[in-house]
């Protein structure tokens, strides 16, 4: 029986060579709208992965609509460009669509010199903190006239099929949203007049590019925001949306940006929005397309195989392993590099207005400076660390042609992934540590585990360089009483060799403290299984199941010097990770510094002076040292040594693994 991941499908006239859909992504490539040579390279490698359709952009429908970052289709001199970039996708045997998009009150006007936002209603926007311009009726004409117009120069371009986004906050679905839309007109008031506008820019873009011309539309199946567009107001929607030959499939989305509800961290399912997409396959008669947090070809398929929806979207699990779709083609699923939900590259770079990079994929965004590498003299290469950096610099060694010996003290590779993927909800960075050690392994590296790195060791195997990714150590603060028999490691607790009492105190709130009371908060709760059998027998209602979900059995406080908690948390992450602390109940004590650990807790100076916070055990996570005890030794050797990682300098995963690769291509 055939794998339904591969079976063709038809969009309008389309055929598509199997169900795997990479979404349009914020990528911030583009230069003044323009396609650029890092994008094309980038979408280039997805299409050779093995992607059936490949949407890029979004692309944008005026000079209001989006940041220059994005590609650009509201101009005719943009069309070149669009041309190049949809024949990289046809010669890597995708399809290829372009995602049109206005960012309404979404778009802050830093990117457009100063303009004012535009929206349906004059209602400030928490996203961007700005209140947008109330678009009269003559603006909305010349909207629609733009997405009919940007639609024409896609189809023109050479592209397979347009797709419109009529969700996530942007302008389309703020005009269906009663949260954003109050106006008294005809494009406001009744579910009617909110639909007004979506279908006109709808109609307009099929009289644009014509019956055949396969038109994609993304909606939310769910906005996820209190007093907005929920689930069944939605699947209605999906069915105007769908009708009169406007659409011919559907993209489920989930969410707006400002929704209190997490929408693609680790914490997310796997899958676990598909249900929204098999609401509006109830109630459509075109293809359906679910997405989010679908990052392995086991969860597609099983989709697809229970009739959830007939294509899957998977965005940063192709960022993560472009060669995803044809490892699982080839039958090669414990080759591929999944996706980790963590955000460090893909969203948290945005944040800064950068291009898009990944955690688990150094290359990802790189790929023209970062192409195929051959040694022009093979050496031996000894990597001294099997955590993250020293995987990622075996990888990359091995791959430019050197032999390659990779020494790690402890019985296992992947390090400090390990203990971030303790908590419930983080899995997926011991997920990573598995990826990595799999794909040392394919790369032939000789892995030597339970052996320490010593001078010693080094001289026996004679390597020609070294690169030395020995790691970091917990730091032990100098206060009195740390050394305490109620005092342990946040390092010992996520590692199960050290087990709190009920009362705990946590000295440090940055990400290893975060992560420590995120771990010891679920101690006692409903894991998803028992939630699943007593909710499934209605053993108990709905309240006090959730109460028991959240409701642990220790009673915990985070104490941090600084005025935030997670300050080292990136920012697409961050405030997950604090909504879940309030959630299970766990205290936070900001701008309050340790001064002595005793037998009855913590003394503590705060705003209110020196207090007693009571604890049957203090868990230390002020942070990490280095640990780099062979670099003096090395260089006494004359052996060329690189340092990485928190061996040179603590820092986040994501750039451990990016130094490591670099120093594994010795660059």
């Amino acid at each position: 029986m055939r794998d339904p991941l591969y079976e063709p499908i038809r969009i309008n006239k389309l055929e598509v060579r199997n169900r795997i859909y990479l979404p349009a992504m914020h990528l911030d490539m583009a230069d003044t709208f323009q396609v650029t040579d890092k994008m094309k390279a980038f979408y280039r490698e997805r299409a050779k992965g093995g992607a059936g359709l490949v949407c890029v952009g979004f692309a944008t429908v005026d000079e209001r609509s989006g940041s220059r970052l994005n590609i650009g289709a509201h101009k005719d001199e943009l069309i070149p460009g669009l041309a190049e970039l949809a024949q990289e996708i046809r010669a890597g045997g995708a399809a290829s669509a372009v995602q049109l998009n206005h960012a309404g009150r979404y778009n802050p006007s830093l990117f457009m010199e100063g303009r004012e936002p535009v929206a349906p209603s004059a209602i400030a926007s928490r996203f961007t903190k700005e209140t947008p311009h109330a678009l009269e009726k003559e603006e909305i004409r010349e909207i629609v006239e733009s997405f009919a117009a940007a639609a024409g120069r896609v189809q023109k371009a050479g592209f397979d099929a347009v797709e419109i986004l009529c969700g996530t906050g942007y302008l389309i679905s703020e005009f269906l949203s009663p949260l954003t839309n109050q106006r008294e007109d005809e494009y406001g008031g009744s579910p009617e007049n909110r639909l007004r506008f979506p279908l006109e820019v709808l109609r307009a873009i099929r009289g644009a590019v014509g019956p055949d011309f396969p038109l994609v539309v993304r909606m939310n199946g769910n906005d996820l925001m209190p007093g907005g567009m929920g689930r069944k107001d939605l699947r209605e929607t999906a069915g105007h949306l769908s009708g009169e030959g406007l659409a011919d499939a559907m993209h489920v989305n989930v969410g707006w940006h400002e929704a209190p509800v997490p929408q693609i961290v680790p914490s997310v399912p796997r899958g676990g929005f598909a249900y929204l997409a098999r609401g509006i396959k109830e109630a459509v008669d075109v293809p359906v397309i679910a997405s989010h947090r679908i990052n392995d070809p086991e969860t597609a398929r099983e989709l697809l195989a229970s009739h959830m929806c007939d294509m899957a979207a998977m965005g940063r699990g192709l960022i993560a392993d472009p060669e995803l779709p044809e490892k699982a083609r080839q039958g090669r699923e414990a080759d591929i590099l999944h996706c980790i939900g963590c955000g460090q590259g893909c969203m948290d770079s945005l944040f800064r207005m950068a291009p898009v990079e990944c955690l688990v994929n150094p290359r990802a965004g790189h790929e023209l400076e970062l192409g195929a590498q051959s040694a022009a003299s093979p050496q031996r290469v000894l990597v001294a660390g099997g955590g993250p950096a020293g995987m990622s610099a075996a990888m990359a060694a091995s791959e430019a042609g050197h032999e390659v010996i990779l020494v790690e003290r402890s019985r296992q590779l992947g390090g400090q992934l390990h203990l971030a993927g303790a908590p419930p909800g983080r899995e997926e960075f011991a997920v990573l540590a598995r990826d990595l050690a799999r794909q040392v392994e394919l790369r032939g590296v000789r892995v030597e585990t339970g052996k320490e790195a010593t001078p010693e060791l080094i001289r026996k195997y004679g390597p020609d360089r070294v690169i030395l990714c020995t790691g970091g150590a917990p730091i032990t603060p100098d206060i009195p009483g740390a050394d305490g028999d109620n005092v342990c490691q946040a390092w010992e607790v996520l590692s199960r060799r050290a087990y709190p009492g009920r009362r705990v105190v946590i000295v440090g709130g940055g990400a290893a403290g975060v992560e420590t009371a995120l771990y010891l908060g679920r101690k006692g709760t409903l894991d998803s299984e028992s939630l699943k059998f007593l909710l499934s027998h209605n053993v108990e209602d709905c309240d006090t199941l959730r109460g028991l979900c959240l409701s642990g059995t220790k009673e915990i406080t985070v104490v941090e010097m600084l005025d935030k908690t997670g300050k080292d948390i990136g920012p697409s992450t961050r405030w997950t990770m604090k909504q879940e602390m309030a959630a299970l109940g766990i205290a936070s004590r900001t701008e309050t510094k340790a001064l002595e650990i005793t037998s009855e807790g913590l003394r503590a100076e705060t705003a209110n002076g020196t207090e007693l916070l009571p604890a049957d055990s203090v868990v230390l996570a002020v942070g990490t040292r280095s640990h780099n005890p062979l670099q003096t030794e090395v260089e006494s050797m004359s052996i060329p040594c690189s340092v990485v990682g928190d061996a040179k300098e603590p820092g986040q995963a994501i750039h451990a693994i990016r130094q490591g690769y670099l120093a594994g291509r010795n660059e």
